[in-house]
């Protein structure tokens, strides 16, 4: 799994079962493999590629998934029925009909000697789904005690059960906007929250972040990277605030819109994952404002969720089972979604 906030990527090794009523995991292993500043650049400017230099990329950022991956499993002396992989978003715009993640699956395959599948967005958003958020199956069936989940991760999104149907959402953006706030200040990401403790909210600012149409929209809806340079890039580049208050203002907007998100459902338990879940100051006025009993679990299940869920994913698909819902993303139908690539000999 590599998210928006370009913090590395998260591989998990997970065994699941069933007995027919509900599922079960075991997070074996887990670690995380921090980008280069080479792959950092990489990625982040592949948003302004072209279709050639794109469809090299994806080639050569699969062939070093597959690296990754086989240096995990030969490390842990693992045997996998298979890999999952969610690749890196590059594009995501179900308004077009059009959503890309990087991360060739037949070159992991080939790489590993492994079973791959990848693309798990692409048949939803050709059904006119959004495409996301895919982590709602796995809340469905993995995290049924908690009535709310949600994740903060470089997009923060959340995901119910209301009138017998899976609801799930984009918030708003989180870590992507936090992580580039804190590096005007040298800094990969802003440690507990404690730079935007030290600033002070701008409420002019706090308006125009909270005043963006994307907040007024039913779901289902989703949100990529074209939102944040779109509105709050330019905000933000255009502001005379320091960096300090800058995050400050964006911390109360991440949690206001949480708190927006959930003020219509009953009174329950809301586990909190992603990164977002150990920056300390951001949790802090999310409890102050939500009415919900916040969770916090342990670090295996915050830093690695999606991993985990997206280990789900690839086992639904293998079994033929549904692993995208309509009633998430939007589309004409449910999806037994991910592209299968078998190991090719060389």
């Amino acid at each position: 799994m590599s998210g928006s906030s370009l913090d590395g990527i998260d591989i998990a090794y997970v065994n699941f079962s069933h007995d027919n009523k509900k599922w079960f995991f075991q997070i074996v292993e887990a670690g995380n493999v921090p980008y280069t500043e080479d792959w950092k650049n990489k990625l982040s400017e592949a948003f302004n590629k072209n279709e050639s230099e794109l469809k090299e990329l994806d080639i050569e950022y699969g062939k070093y998934l597959g690296s990754i991956t086989k240096k995990f499993i030969k490390k842990y002396e693992l045997d996998p029925k298979l890999i999952a992989s969610h690749g890196h978003t590059i594009f995501h715009m179900p308004e077009k009909s059009y959503t890309l993640q990087i991360g060739n699956g037949q070159e992991i395959a080939n790489e590993t000697g492994i079973m791959t599948i990848n693309d798990f967005r692409s048949e939803d958003v050709s059904k006119g789904g959004q495409g996301a958020p895919l982590v709602p199956i796995g809340d469905k069936y993995l995290f049924a005690d908690y009535p709310i989940c949600l994740n903060i991760g470089g997009i923060a999104n959340v995901s119910y059960d209301c009138d017998w149907q899976r609801i799930a959402y984009d918030i708003c953006m989180a870590n992507q906007m936090l992580n580039y706030l804190a590096n005007k200040l040298g800094y990969d990401y802003d440690n507990n929250g404690n730079f935007a403790r030290q600033g002070q909210v701008n409420q002019e600012l706090l308006d125009i972040f909270n005043n963006n149409p994307y907040y007024e929209k039913e779901a289902p809806k989703s949100l990529g990277r074209e939102f944040f340079e779109e509105y709050q890039h330019k905000i933000i580049d255009n502001s005379s605030l320091s960096a300090k208050d800058l995050l400050a203002t964006a911390t109360e907007h991440i949690a206001h819109q949480i708190v927006k998100a959930t003020e219509h459902l009953e009174s329950s338990k809301m586990l909190i994952t992603g990164g977002g879940a150990k920056n300390n100051f951001l949790i802090e006025r999310i409890r102050q404002m939500s009415k919900h009993e916040i969770v916090i679990p342990d670090t295996m299940i915050i830093d690695y969720k999606e991993a985990l869920i997206f280990a789900f994913l690839g086992t639904l698909k293998l079994e033929g089972k549904i692993n995208v819902l309509s009633s998430v993303t939007g589309a004409l139908s449910d999806s037994s979604s991910g592209n299968i690539c078998l190991p090719q000999q060389a």
